[in-house]
């Protein structure tokens, strides 16, 4: 009898515990910070798994069948149409992609843009739906032994959750002799291979940082590329310009703080969108179309997928008030590396008096360049052309690079071949003088560079610094 009471009383006291939570939930106990974090992050984690052709032994032109090889990684998703980043060595090289939700969708994934020297790539899905855009932060307040938490396809095993602390912040690492990072925060939360590309999180489940790398033979050291220095990438990965040839005409500047994420107007192009459109500096941007912006990610991420003479309504703080303005975007006419204005065009007719000129510009020229971007530049000789891309007409070689300049800290190399600086081709020293000397040089910064290394193209853009 005594047990038959048992029973009926547990009985009673689990329906009231149904009828309080409506459901079998679990005790508030249980659903620590750390559960809601990991709720909240989880839906914008997405399992990366790739496969590429490898080829035995190292000679760069390979024949014969190559045998192929699986790979794994982590993105998060930054764009409810599809774009997600992940790290560029996950998907380096490779022959196909395939992109796996947290909902157990999965989709073919194509890379649009890279930055190899930071790292990072964007890829696009065509979700049936859209996808959850992860909560980003701010990585300049992260504390020394704050708890913090990684997601990833560690191993293969998808969404898997590890815990641990900031161990160390500002770190540079050197992986290799052709990859270094700068300013990484290091952990002790498990990263493993095929973290590569996921979310270090902070317990209020918002990204503070992109997992990159591990220490080799250690345990539970990992690193992780700062959001905030991330973010600037990911603006220029997701460039309206660069992937759809349009224009905004707006130069504006990142503000990040603890408690305060902004982006504010820098001034406009003469005549382009931004102007027309009445954006003055100082305004901070709130909205765009349906987004709102924190930062120019937010602002590039909101303008993407348009078409030209499209009208997008953007709201900016002024002051005390909030304005509403009319963005029309227009057709970009910066080609990828423009011949324009030739170096035809801009050599006046060959005299005594403009050799002697040339010759003072040539030295102005490396100075400027010296000063404002840290490296130096020679001709190239003649067995050096072949270097150079079909499509270009020529270029000119960096010879020194001085340390600390913008030139390296944006992954600009010896011996690398510069053939365009913003929309001008640099064939020769007038052509650097003329972008050097530009009335309108500051409005360039960062100032977009076109370099040919290997054979490859690479773009890039580093801050003019000012003299």
């Amino acid at each position: 009898m005594t047990k038959r009471i048992s029973i009926i009383a547990l009985l009673a006291l689990s329906l009231v515990c149904v009828a309080r939570h409506g459901s079998w939930a679990a005790s508030e106990n249980r659903t620590t910070p750390l559960v809601k974090a990991v709720t909240r992050v989880n839906p914008s984690v997405v399992n990366i798994h790739s496969e590429k052709t490898s080829y035995n032994g190292e000679s760069l032109f390979q024949s014969g069948r190559g045998r192929k090889v699986s790979g794994m990684g982590t993105g998060i998703v930054v764009d409810e149409r599809g774009y997600i980043v992940t790290n560029y060595h996950v998907v380096q090289g490779v022959d196909s992609l395939r992109a796996t939700m947290n909902d157990g969708g999965t989709y073919s994934a194509q890379v649009i843009s890279y930055d190899r020297v930071h790292d990072l790539a964007v890829v696009k899905v065509n979700p049936s739906q859209p996808l959850t855009v992860a909560h980003f932060g701010v990585s300049m307040d992260v504390m020394l032994g704050e708890t913090v938490f990684a997601v990833g396809n560690a191993f293969g095993y998808e969404h898997t959750l590890t815990k641990g602390v900031v161990s160390a912040l500002s770190r540079d690492v050197e992986v290799n002799e052709k990859q270094a990072y700068k300013n990484l925060i290091q952990t002790d939360a498990s990263i493993n291979p095929g973290n590569s590309g996921g979310p270090l999180c902070n317990l209020d489940g918002e990204v503070i940082g992109i997992n990159v790398a591990i220490r080799a033979g250690a345990q539970r050291i990992g690193f992780a590329i700062p959001i905030d220095d991330a973010r600037k990438i990911i603006a220029r990965l997701l460039s309206i310009e660069e992937l759809n040839s349009l224009n905004h005409g707006v130069i504006v500047r990142d503000i990040k703080t603890a408690d305060r994420q902004e982006l504010i107007v820098e001034g406009t192009q003469p005549s382009g969108p931004g102007n027309t459109a009445g954006l003055l500096k100082g305004d901070i941007f709130v909205k765009a179309g349906s987004i709102m912006v924190a930062d120019s990610a937010d602002l590039e991420r909101a303008l993407l997928g348009r078409t030209v003479g499209e009208t997008v309504t953007v709201e900016v703080r002024r002051g005390a008030e909030t304005k509403t303005l009319e963005l029309t975007l227009a057709k970009s006419t910066t080609p990828r590396v423009a011949a324009t204005p030739t170096a035809a065009a801009m050599q006046p007719p060959v005299t005594t008096q403009t050799v002697t000129s040339r010759r003072t510009q040539d030295e102005s020229a490396a100075d400027k360049a010296w000063k404002a971007l840290g490296i130096r530049l020679a001709p190239l000789a003649p067995r050096e052309r072949q270097l150079v891309s079909p499509r270009y007409r020529g270029g000119m070689r960096v010879s020194e690079i001085r340390r600390g300049s913008p030139a390296v800290m944006n992954g600009m190399q010896i011996g690398d071949i510069l053939v365009g600086l913003h929309v001008w081709e640099t064939l020769n020293s007038d052509n650097i003088s003329y972008v050097m000397d530009h009335p309108q040089l500051s409005t360039f910064s960062p100032l977009k560079f076109y370099i040919v290394r290997k054979g490859e193209t690479l773009f890039g853009h580093m801050p003019i610094v000012e003299n």
